[in-house]
C-alpha cells in the first residue's frame, strides 16, 4: 500500500466532486496535486498542496478553495481530521486502520513492498564506471561503481527495465601504451632486466602477470617480431587481461554489469556496410546537422586535438549544447565525441527510453553535449541523463591515505575494499549527494557505534532479527510462528514510538519513487537510516519502561502485534539494503 498514491488520489476524486472550471471552461490540470508527510508530524499525518497550486488557474484564493475541498474530505471516513494551514496548505489526520492496512502490506509484500510494477516496462541504460581498460579500478572509480550500480536497482525496483552498461574504451592512445606497456613486462619474464619504466608506460606490477602469460603463449618469439606484427596480438591479450582484473574489482565491491560493449566496434567495418559511426554520420547528414567548417580556440586550455583548419562539425548548439562539436578531424580520422555519438546511436535503436551516464566530476562538460546527442539522434524520443559523482578523500583517523605500490601510482578499489569489506564501502558511498565532495574515513565506517551510519542500520536489521529469534525461542509452548504475524490484532499498537515506526514505514514507497525520479540513490541510504533510527530510540525505551519492550511475558496478543511491528522494519530495513546492494545481517558480534 502507497498511502501518499492512496490518499493522492482521494483529493483528486474529490475535486472532481467539486467540479472547477478555469477561466476557459476547462476542468483545472491535477498533476501538480500531491499528498505528502508535513515536515512537522505535530501538523498531521499527511498534507497537501491542491489548494496552493490550484487557485491562481481557477481564479481564486487558495484558502476559499482549500475550504471548499476541506468539506468535501471531511466525508471520508478514513481522514479523521482536517487543517488549513498557513496560506492555503491542507493538513490531514488519519484513521488507525489506514496504519494497520500499511502494516499489514508490509508482512504480505515482504521485501517487495514499495517496488513499483509498469506494463510496459520502460527500457532503461544505465551506463557506470567506463574506466579504460589499462589497469585495476582504482578509488576514484569507486564512487561511480557504487551510485551507478545502485541507481540501476532502484529504477528496477520502481518498475523499469534495466540494463547494467559498462563501454570499454578500447580503442585509444592508451591501448596503444597499455600493448608497450605489457610487452616490456613480456621481455621481462623472459629474463631480460629492463630497468626502470620508461616514462609514458604504466609502471605497475599488475601487467607482470600479463608478460607471464605472453611467455607462456609465446614463448621468446615475440621479440624477433617488427612492432606492426607483435602489437596487435599483444594488444588483444593485455585488453582481455585487463577486463577480467576490471570484472574481479567490480565483483569485489558488489558490481556485475549485464553489457560490456567495446568501443571497437563502433569502428568496425568487416561487414562491409561502413562502421557504426559512418552510420551515424550519414543518419544525422541527412537531418542536415553535419556541416564543413571550422571552431574557435575553447577557452582556457587548449586540448591536445584542437584544429584550426576545417572539419566535420555536429550542430550541438541547435540541441543547447555550447559550441558545436568536431565528429572528424581534417585528416579524416573521427574524433572521440564521434564515437560517443555513434554509441549513443546504439542505444536509441536498442530501444532505451531512457539513457544515463555515471560520470566523474572531471567530465563535467560532458552533460550538455550528450543532451545534445539525444535530442538530436532520437527526434527528443530517448531522455538522457547525467549524473556527476565528486571525488573521494580516503582518510585513516584524520590522515590521508598513502598511495599502494601494486598499482603504482594511485590506491587501488581493492585495496579499499578488502581493508574494510564491500557494505561500509558501499553505503557510505551512498550516504552523501553524490555531486557532494565525500572524505572515506577507514576507522570511522569499521567502528561499531551509532555514529557509523552502515554500522547503525545493519545492526537495526539484526536487532529485529534477534528479537524474532527471542521470541520463537520464549513462545514455542504457545505455537508461534513468523507466518500468523499477519493475522496479530494491530490496534493493541497504540504506543506514540509503534505509531511513528509504522509512518517512517509508510514512507518507504514515496521515498523509492522520489529517489527513481529524481535519480538520486542517497536519498534511500538517508531514509534506512531515519527507520533505523526510530527502531532503536523505541527500542531504548524500552529499558527504562518495561511495558514497551517488545515480548511481553503474559500477553500474548500484545506480543504478537508488536512482533509482527518488529518483523515488518525488518523487511523494509532488509528491502533497502538490497537496492543498495548492502548485507542486510541477521547477528553481529
Amino acid at each position: 500500500m502507497n498511502i501518499f498514491a492512496d490518499f493522492t488520489l482521494r483529493v483528486k476524486d474529490a475535486l472532481q466532486d467539486l467540479d472547477l472550471k478555469d477561466a476557459n471552461g476547462e476542468a483545472p490540470d491535477l498533476s501538480r496535486v500531491v499528498v505528502e508527510a508535513p515536515r512537522d508530524p505535530a501538523h498531521g499525518d499527511l498534507a497537501t498542496n491542491a489548494a496552493m497550486v490550484l487557485a491562481k488557474p481557477l481564479g481564486m484564493k487558495p484558502r476559499d478553495l482549500a475550504e471548499q475541498l476541506v468539506a468535501k474530505l471531511n466525508a471520508d471516513p478514513e481522514i479523521t481530521e482536517t487543517t488549513i494551514a498557513g496560506p492555503g496548505f491542507i493538513n490531514l489526520r488519519v484513521a488507525q486502520g489506514v496504519w494497520h492496512k500499511v502494516l499489514a502490506s508490509v508482512l504480505d509484500q515482504g521485501i517487495r513492498f514499495g517496488a513499483q510494477e509498469r506494463s510496459p516496462a520502460p527500457k532503461v541504460n544505465v551506463e557506470y564506471v567506463s574506466a579504460n581498460p589499462t589497469g585495476p579500478m582504482h578509488v576514484g572509480h569507486i564512487r561511480g561503481a557504487v551510485v551507478g550500480d545502485a541507481l540501476a536497482n532502484i529504477l528496477a525496483f520502481a518498475g523499469n527495465d534495466v540494463v547494467k552498461e559498462y563501454y570499454i574504451n578500447d580503442a585509444g592512445s592508451q591501448i596503444e601504451t597499455l600493448a608497450r606497456s605489457a610487452f616490456l613486462r613480456y621481455r621481462e619474464a623472459l629474463g631480460e632486466d629492463i630497468g626502470d619504466i620508461p616514462a609514458g608506460l604504466y609502471p605497475g606490477d599488475y601487467l607482470k602477470p600479463v608478460g607471464e602469460k605472453l611467455k607462456a603463449e609465446f614463448g621468446p618469439t615475440l621479440v624477433s617480431k617488427e612492432e606492426g606484427e607483435w602489437l596487435p596480438l599483444v594488444k588483444e591479450r593485455a585488453i582481455a587481461a585487463m577486463l577480467e582484473l576490471i570484472r574481479q574489482d567490480l565483483a569485489a565491491l558488489g558490481v556485475e554489469h549485464e553489457v560490456f560493449y567495446s568501443e571497437r566496434t563502433l569502428h568496425d567495418r568487416g561487414s562491409g556496410n561502413g562502421s557504426k559511426i559512418d552510420h551515424m554520420l550519414e543518419t544525422l547528414r541527412n537531418k542536415g546537422l553535419i556541416y564543413e567548417g571550422t571552431l574557435p580556440p575553447p577557452k582556457g586550455q587548449v586540448p591536445d586535438d584542437w584544429e584550426d583548419r576545417e572539419q566535420t562539425l555536429f550542430r550541438a548548439s541547435d540541441f543547447g549544447d555550447d559550441t558545436d562539436r568536431a565528429l572528424k578531424k581534417s585528416d579524416g580520422s573521427y574524433t572521440y565525441f564521434a564515437a560517443d555519438v555513434a554509441y549513443f546511436q546504439d542505444k536509441f535503436e536498442r530501444g532505451f527510453s531512457e539513457t544515463i551516464y555515471v560520470l566523474g566530476a572531471d567530465h563535467g562538460g560532458y552533460a550538455k553535449r550528450l543532451q545534445a546527442v539525444g535530442k538530436a539522434i532520437s527526434d527528443g524520443k530517448t531522455e538522457v541523463i547525467v549524473r556527476f559523482c565528486q571525488l573521494v578523500k580516503l582518510m585513516r583517523d584524520g590522515e590521508p591515505v598513502k598511495m599502494s605500490k601494486r598499482s603504482g601510482d594511485f590506491i587501488t578499489l581493492r585495496d579499499v575494499v578488502d581493508e574494510v569489506g564491500p557494505d561500509p564501502v558501499r553505503f557510505m558511498m551512498l550516504f552523501r549527494k553524490n555531486d557532494a565532495p565525500l572524505d572515506f574515513d577507514f576507522k570511522k565506517v569499521t567502528e561499531q557505534s551509532k555514529d557509523n551510519p552502515v554500522f547503525y542500520v545493519q545492526y537495526g536489521h539484526a536487532r529485529c532479527c534477534s528479537v524474532l529469534r527471542q521470541a520463537a525461542d520464549e513462545l514455542k509452548e504457545a505455537g508461534y510462528a513468523v507466518d500468523d504475524l499477519a493475522g496479530a490484532d494491530f490496534t493493541m499498537l497504540d504506543d506514540i514510538g509503534e505509531q511513528e515506526l509504522i509512518a517512517k514505514m509508510a514512507e518507504w514507497p514515496k521515498v523509492v519513487e522520489a529517489a527513481a525520479e529524481t535519480h538520486e540513490p542517497h536519498r534511500i541510504a538517508f531514509y534506512l537510516h531515519e527507520l533505523a533510527s526510530s527502531l532503536h530510540g523505541h527500542w531504548n525505551k524500552g529499558y527504562e519502561l518495561p511495558h514497551l519492550r517488545f515480548i511481553q511475558a503474559g500477553n500474548l496478543k500484545l506480543t504478537l502485534a508488536r512482533l509482527a511491528l518488529v518483523r515488518a522494519v525488518s523487511l523494509v530495513l532488509a528491502s533497502g539494503l538490497t537496492i543498495l546492494g548492502v548485507n542486510a545481517p541477521e547477528e553481529m558480534r
